[in-house]
């Protein structure tokens, strides 16, 4: 059983970009720029966001972090990311969702430019990427894409199980997986909450990717042997041994799904910390493409 190690390979990668951004400086040309709206003091937002900005200072990147009270009226918004879609400065922003109740989240996804749109959130983009156009990909997806390939891990022929169909992680990553190419090639099943008997499914997957959010919901019974198995799933779950008071906790339960997989990422560890490192590629592809223009 080989663990799929988010964090190393996360390193790794950041590494490559900060090398990138070395030969940038040193031809003298703009370095890349990111951008995260923030709205409101959301806990997970605020974490996530302050390790986005590390992130960027890390591999040599500027940033700009955008905080706005919670508060915000949706044209207050609306009128944050204009500026920030018309700044010659920054070459891609993102908005960190959840976004309070009076804001509507696909009005403001469809107002972020598509070129700027590092998230990869925007139609025009999850419409490119369905249709094998060259495009920005979500960073979880494409974090996981990553982790596949430079584990070497054969998805051709696969069967694929993806739990789960959100915009975020699990639509895309059932047609990502299914597309020409490796990695890809797969058949490609998408279950989800309706879906019934699922554990007769999975037990028939040589991959699945569980992106549900219900702690410890695989177990073993429920896959064959040999599976790879990528967890998406990330809850805080009470743990009073815990210096913090609780654990995280993906959606597989690892100590016993371990002993049958082949490949398994760990949580925390596993596709977390490759997120954050695609952001960071999405971005140095975003200045790449406008320094083409």
């Amino acid at each position: 059983m080989t663990i799929l190690d988010g964090k190393k390979i996360s390193e790794d990668i950041k590494n490559e970009i900060a090398n990138e951004v070395d030969k940038m400086k040193a031809k003298g040309e703009k370095v890349p720029h990111l951008a995260a709206i923030l709205v409101g003091n959301d806990g997970a937002s605020l974490t996530y966001v302050g390790s986005k900005v590390k992130a960027c200072e890390r591999v040599g990147f500027e940033s700009t972090l955008v905080k706005m009270p919670h508060t915000t009226s949706e044209l207050e918004l609306l009128n944050k990311i204009k500026e920030l879609n018309e700044d010659d400065n920054i070459d891609g922003f993102i908005v960190q969702l959840p976004l309070p109740p009076q804001i509507d989240t696909q009005k403001v996804l469809l107002t972020v430019d598509p070129s700027k749109d590092v998230d990869g959130f925007h139609p025009e983009n999850f419409g490119k990427m369905a249709l094998d156009m060259s495009t920005f990909i979500p960073a979880t997806p494409f974090g996981i894409l990553e982790l596949l390939q430079r584990y070497n891990v054969d998805t051709k022929g696969k069967h694929t199980v993806v739990i789960g169909r959100s915009h975020i992680v699990g639509r895309p990553m059932s047609i990502l997986m299914s597309r020409k190419g490796w990695p890809g090639n797969s058949t490609v099943t998408l279950t989800h909450s309706n879906t019934k008997n699922i554990a007769q499914i999975t037990t028939q997957a040589d991959i699945i990717i569980s992106a549900l959010g219900v702690p410890n919901f695989l177990k073993a019974e429920m896959v064959k042997d040999d599976v790879v198995i990528i967890d998406v799933g990330i809850t805080r779950v009470e743990d009073p041994n815990s210096p913090k008071g609780y654990k995280i906790t993906g959606d597989v339960d690892f100590e016993n799904v371990s002993k049958k997989s082949s490949f398994i990422t760990p949580v925390p560890g596993g596709v977390g910390p490759m997120t954050i490192a695609m952001l960071l590629k999405n971005t140095l592809l975003a200045r790449e493409q406008r320094r083409a223009h």
